[in-house]
């Protein structure tokens, strides 16, 4: 099969999934390609190269679902439903993607255009809100650094919970009653993910 840019980030975001950011390797790629590494070279000049495209990728593609999330919106949405809907897009669209969360947090040090585009939009909501211009970026800046390490920490959960004994859990019980005990309650991700993105609204709303 002839030798894409898109086969090449294909393969990339296969072996990213594997072996992540640091051990991504050209090498790798063109093994997954069943090519020569030398031949990669013609379409993309190395792995930062690749890492840019890969980053796109994803940010295109959320980009797209936050699109498609806003035109389901009904047309009294509001400017915090407006933010919500593309938070909730982005956190879905990337958790699709191994290291998904990661590439996202690579791609303003890449020039994404991707990255940009979603960048874009969370400014022109929250202008369109009333937000003061200079506190706009910091806004977005939060959003998207709150959506990038939500997901970080979903895809990072242990498949298994050590092993704690009667006696240990009596004691981190004792030590750490508002983390342990009931008062504080428990929430699934997705309503977690909700509830946070209301406190981080409310916050901005406080600026205008």
């Amino acid at each position: 099969m002839k030798l894409t840019k898109d086969r090449i980030v294909d393969a990339g975001m296969a072996v990213f999934a594997e072996v992540g950011y640091q051990n991504l390797s050209m090498r790798q790629v063109a093994e997954r390609l069943d090519a020569h590494a030398g031949s990669l070279y013609y379409h993309v000049r190395g792995k930062d190269e690749l890492l840019a495209l890969m980053a796109d990728r994803v940010c295109r593609r959320a980009y797209d679902t936050g699109t498609e999330a806003l035109a389901a919106l009904p047309a009294a949405a509001t400017w915090q439903d407006r933010l919500a809907a593309q938070a909730t897009a982005l956190r879905l669209s990337i958790k699709q993607h191994p290291g998904g969360a990661q590439l996202l947090a690579e791609s303003p040090g890449m020039l994404s255009t991707g990255a940009l585009s979603l960048m874009e939009r969370l400014l022109r909501t929250l202008l369109d809100a009333g937000l003061p211009a200079e506190h706009c970026g910091i806004a977005a800046d939060t959003l998207l650094s709150h959506v990038t390490g939500f997901v970080l920490q979903e895809q990072n959960q242990p498949t298994t919970r050590p092993a704690v004994t009667a006696e240990l859990y009596a004691d981190l019980c004792e030590r750490f009653p508002l983390v342990m005990g009931d008062l504080i309650p428990r929430i699934g991700q997705d309503e977690k993910f909700a509830r946070s993105l209301h406190l981080l609204c409310a916050a901005f709303a406080s600026l205008s």
